[in-house]
C-alpha cells in the first residue's frame, strides 16, 4: 500500500479540510501507531495505521458523499453558529457524516453550494490554482451599458485589486431602472460580485448561485438538496483533476 500524507489521509476521513488537518498536527493532537506526529511531512499506511485524534482512534475507511445544496438567504455558509444562527449544518443533522462546504456564500446572497466528507475534493475544488468557475444571476437596480459589460470583461479595479467577469450578460431586461445579469467568475474573494456590480452604480437586489464548475443548481428547491450523480461527479474529478 503507498503512504499517504498524515494531513491528506485525516481530510479523506472527514476530519477537517486539508488545512485544517495540518493545524491539527502541529497542535500535536495526533498521533500514529501511538505516536505523536509533529511534522506535516509524515507519510502513514492508511490500511494499516492506527490514527488518533484527541486520543479517539479514526476510521479511515468511509464512503464519500456528495451534496447539491440550494442555500437559502438569511443562512450563515458554516456548519455551526455559536449564536445558533441559521446555518448549513441546519439542513443536515440526521447526516451522520461528519461535512463540510465547498466554497461560501454571503448570508445575503442564495443558491449552490457543495458539501461533501471529501476532504481532498473540497480542498481542491477552493483552490484558486483550479480555477472552478462559478455562476451568478443577478437582479440589479437599473441595466448594464455596453462600456460596463465590457469593462467587466476587462476587469474592475476593486479595493483589493482587479476583479474580471470571464462572461456577463443582460438575461431579462424588466424596465430601465430593473433587470437581471448573468455572471460567470472563478474568483472567491469577498462579496465580490455585489462588488463588481456596486462599483458601477448598480446595487444587487438578488444574487443566485446556478452552477459551480460542471455542477448545476437546476431544479433543487430552496432549502433542499440532492445527492451529486455519478456522470457530475466524474465530469468534477476531470475539472479537479483527481484520478479514481
Amino acid at each position: 500500500m503507498a503512504l499517504t500524507r498524515l494531513q491528506k489521509v485525516l481530510a479523506d476521513a472527514g476530519i477537517a479540510s486539508r488545512r485544517a488537518s495540518e493545524q491539527l498536527i502541529l497542535d500535536g493532537r495526533v498521533s500514529v501507531d501511538g505516536i505523536q506526529v509533529l511534522e506535516l511531512g509524515t507519510k502513514v499506511d492508511p490500511e494499516n495505521s492506527k490514527v488518533e485524534v484527541d486520543g479517539e482512534s479514526i476510521s479511515l475507511k468511509k464512503d464519500n458523499v456528495y451534496f447539491a445544496f440550494h442555500k437559502p438567504t438569511g443562512v450563515l455558509s458554516t456548519m455551526s453558529d455559536p449564536e445558533n444562527r441559521p446555518c448549513l449544518g441546519d439542513y443536515f443533522r440526521e447526516r451522520s457524516e461528519r461535512l463540510f462546504h465547498v466554497g461560501r456564500l454571503d448570508k445575503e446572497s442564495e443558491g449552490l453550494i457543495l458539501l461533501t466528507n471529501d476532504g481532498d475534493l473540497a480542498h481542491r475544488a477552493t483552490h484558486p490554482s483550479y480555477g472552478m468557475v462559478k455562476r451568478y444571476l443577478v437582479e440589479i437596480e437599473g441595466v448594464l451599458t455596453k462600456e460596463q459589460l465590457t469593462d467587466a470583461l476587462k476587469g474592475i479595479q476593486l479595493e483589493d485589486g482587479l476583479a474580471r467577469a470571464l462572461s456577463i450578460k443582460t438575461v431579462r431586461e424588466v424596465s430601465p431602472k430593473h433587470s437581471w445579469v448573468e455572471i460567470d467568475i472563478h474568483e472567491g474573494r469577498y462579496h465580490i460580485v455585489r462588488r463588481m456590480f456596486e462599483s458601477f452604480g448598480l446595487p444587487v437586489l438578488r444574487l443566485i448561485r446556478t452552477n459551480f464548475g460542471p455542477i448545476l443548481l437546476g431544479e433543487t428547491g430552496i432549502g433542499r438538496y440532492r445527492k451529486i450523480n455519478e456522470v457530475e461527479l466524474a465530469n468534477l474529478y476531470k475539472v479537479l483533476k483527481i484520478n479514481r
